[in-house]
């Protein structure tokens, strides 16, 4: 197995090992909650397959790209921006329209849908990791350091929010973590936060009264409902609180050990148990000892990105590899809290176990480059070894 990871797998062996145990329980989770699914479909193990596939793909992704040197992403940071931005507009006017949100594109010919969002994510990420390097002399100006890395913040979240408000709020909290880590003004960054919670507060209350057909009148009834959640008493009849209640059943109901995998009862009751609230399912199945591994698992890797950034020897990797395992650790966290009731109903899927397309296919990429990041610092850590024992 060492030699396996010396050979084969470079950078740190514990970010492989979080990743080999996150797939193993997607694909066992998967194959359950995709039961119900199955069944009304009188498709067999087709979900599963496509799953198994996609998941192995991302793991294909993972172990390409983490061959490649880091530096080569920063060199793509403009251009990714660019790309972002016209794929962005381009889903907003011709997208697939779902629920009254238009989130993904589809790929002509192929007849497959591309969640542009997933792609806007990690762009924007290696953006501001590649700007905070190249702008740390004038990093504290406003002008000359903080515009160009809040604009594309901006503009980035503004368009992923009309149709997938979650995803635009984590990103932007993720971006204001990242910029805090890169010695941004805290004054500059406060200034933000504010502008942005009085826009989007002011928008999702007004929004309602001229836009009908949109998105926002749901967002504006889940707040509610979580933010007067304790005050009005949650029936499993309500359709508010629905999602919530049936995520809560499943979680609290099955102690230390749960009630056996494939033995869910609520995979046939919640909506997408395989993947919004697969956290939920998991839990049902396996119990406690579920939630302290995978909680364990992210909080670990959260752990080994503020190694990077101690051992990191560059502005840009340190940045980049902090940032991306941020990213994919806050989502995790913000699924897990939407099925327990911390959080109102966001749609987040959680990090590499939930089903899905683009999200595994992206988080492989977010993988892969971090990885490549890992094995620069490590690379840097064996160079001192050397020299010191010479």
């Amino acid at each position: 197995m060492i030699q396996l990871f010396t050979k084969y797998l470079k950078g740190n062996p514990a970010i492989w090992i979080i990743i080999i145990v996150l797939m193993l329980i997607s694909l066992l989770e998967v194959f359950s909650a995709t039961s119900l699914i199955a069944y009304k479909h009188n498709a067999g193990y087709y979900f599963f397959i496509k799953h198994a596939i996609l998941l192995f793909s991302s793991f294909g992704i993972i172990f390409g790209l983490h061959h490649v040197e880091y530096r080569f992403f920063g060199r793509l940071a403009f251009l990714s921006m660019i790309l972002s931005v016209f794929l962005l507009i381009l889903t907003l006017l011709v997208g697939t329209n779902l629920n009254q949100a238009s989130r993904w594109l589809v790929i002509p010919g192929l007849g497959l849908t591309f969640q542009t969002s997933d792609f806007a994510k990690i762009a924007l990420v290696v953006y501001l990791a590649k700007t905070i390097k190249d702008k740390q002399d004038v990093i504290k100006d406003f002008k000359k350091g903080f515009l160009p890395l809040i604009i594309p913040v901006f503009i980035i979240t503004g368009l992923i929010f009309p149709a997938n408000f979650s995803t635009a709020a984590m990103l932007f909290f993720v971006s204001m973590v990242i910029l805090f880590v890169g010695r941004v003004r805290i004054l500059h960054l406060v200034t933000s936060v504010l502008i942005v919670a009085v826009f989007g507060l002011t928008f999702i209350y007004t929004a309602p009264y001229f836009m009908k057909h949109s998105r926002v009148a749901t967002w504006k009834s889940r707040i509610e409902t979580f933010v007067g959640g304790s005050d009005e008493k949650e029936t499993v009849d309500d359709n508010k609180n629905f999602q919530s209640v049936q995520a809560k059943i499943a979680i609290a109901a099955n102690g230390i050990g749960g009630i056996g995998l494939g033995k869910s009862v609520q995979k046939y009751i919640l909506p997408h148990p395989y993947s919004d609230f697969i956290f939920a399912i998991i839990v049902e199945e396996f119990g406690f000892v579920a939630v302290v591994l995978i909680v364990f698992l992210y909080v670990y890797l959260f752990y080994h990105a503020l190694l990077i950034m101690k051992k990191s020897e560059y502005v840009f990797e340190a940045i980049l590899g902090f940032g991306l395992i941020f990213l994919i650790v806050i989502q995790a966290f913000i699924n897990m809290g939407v099925a327990a009731g911390i959080f109102p109903v966001t749609g987040q899927p959680l990090p590499f176990i939930s089903m899905g397309g683009t999200s595994l296919l992206f988080t492989g990429v977010a993988f892969g480059i971090i990885l490549s990041v890992s094995r620069s610092v490590e690379g840097h850590k064996k160079e001192i070894l050397e020299t010191e024992e010479a």
